[in-house]
């Protein structure tokens, strides 16, 4: 059985992964689609009633808020490598 060419094989490989590649393309895009087309199937529930709001975060809610606050910034100095003199906390919000 001959050998085959070195232009051959090189040529072959590359074909292949190209094929296989653009194989994985065109699955990704078919799987795009069926899970597109299968997404919105159920509205969105209507509410049976509006939820209590959450109440507003106010300075009273938290004790000891410039050691919270001295807390923060030197957790933040510490991991920008300053000094937490240097750091002005300007608001803290609730998430």
């Amino acid at each position: 059985m001959p050998e085959p060419s070195i232009p051959f094989v090189i040529l072959m490989g590359v074909g292949v992964v190209f094929i296989g590649l653009i194989c994985i393309i065109l699955l990704s895009m078919a799987m795009s689609a069926i899970c597109r087309s299968m997404g919105d199937k159920t509205p969105a529930p209507a509410p049976a009633a509006a939820a209590p709001a959450a109440p507003a975060a106010s300075a009273g809610n938290i004790p000891n808020r410039q050691a919270m606050v001295a807390a923060i910034a030197v957790a933040v100095a510490e991991e920008m490598g300053t000094d937490p003199a240097g750091i002005r906390i300007l608001s803290i919000k609730q998430l």
